[in-house]
């Protein structure tokens, strides 16, 4: 308990430090404040955005555009992992498709989904659910692949069927491939929600991003960058880590970080 109380100190001591450089540089760099915007100036952006209930309704739209699409992609992706891990004719029929289309990077994507579903929250989700797919399949491609045999046959021997098998043994030996592509694909689908909303949106973070940029207000643009920070790491610590201590109470198949210390 100590130990985290003091590493939360030293990082709130990192930050005002930061933060303390940052505005002694502001009259030293000489730049007009929409280059470089001074910490009390985008406290300010902050505040304005804040009472005028602008940044409340963006990052709401954001935060359901997130949580839409990356439970799409991580469904889509854990089902389609489990087919391909167990089934050797799905694998064979799949894996070059897939493999060409997680070469196609999401950018690429976006100028087809805009012409099919135009600007808006079709589009965005299709990003979202795209960069979140791919590392939940691969990974719960490589989970199933790699459950022991001995523990499938330990069980067949005991009588259990098939789905038994499936449900009982194989993918709880696959949940921390599984956990991992979770992890991993709720971080680039945030990404992925970011990029979306600064090509395809009229509201959210990543609007605001690109609103304050070419409106040469940098300070609102600042602001977005610093709440999508502060914005992961709540969903990592809300969304993500609870997914993640779930699975060890169940299954005891992830190591927490604090029992390895």
């Amino acid at each position: 308990m100590k130990a985290s109380r003091g590493r939360i100190l030293k990082g709130i001591a990192g930050i005002a430090a930061l933060l303390l450089a940052w505005q002694v540089s502001v009259p030293l760099v000489g730049l007009e404040p929409y280059l470089y915007p001074s910490p009390l100036r985008v406290w300010a952006a902050f505040v304005d955005l804040m009472q005028k209930g602008i940044l409340p309704v963006y990052l709401v739209d954001s935060l359901g555009r997130y949580a839409a699409g990356t439970a799409c992609g991580v469904v889509l992706g854990v089902g389609l992992g489990i087919l391909i891990g167990i089934d050797a004719t799905a694998s064979r029929i799949l894996g070059p498709f897939i493999s060409f289309m997680f070469a196609i990077v999401e950018v690429a994507w976006i100028p087809i989904f805009v012409i099919w579903w135009g600007y808006g929250l079709k589009t965005i989700l299709m990003v979202i659910a795209y960069v979140s797919f791919f590392p939940v399949l691969y990974n719960t491609i490589v989970g199933m692949r790699t459950v022991p045999a001995a523990m499938v046959n330990a069980a067949r021997s005991l009588g259990a069927g098939r789905l038994e098998v499936l449900t009982e043994v194989m993918i709880p030996a696959a949940l921390p491939n599984i956990i991992t592509g979770f992890r991993v694909g709720s971080g680039f689908a945030f990404r992925g929600m970011i990029f979306a909303e600064i090509i395809a949106a009229k509201t959210g973070v990543g609007y605001l991003i690109f609103e304050g940029a070419t409106n040469q207000q940098t300070d609102r643009t600042m602001v977005g960058m610093f709440v999508i920070g502060l914005t992961w790491l709540f969903i990592d610590h809300v969304y993500v880590k609870p997914v993640e201590q779930v699975t060890i109470e169940r299954w005891r198949t992830v190591t927490r970080a604090d029992e390895r210390e």
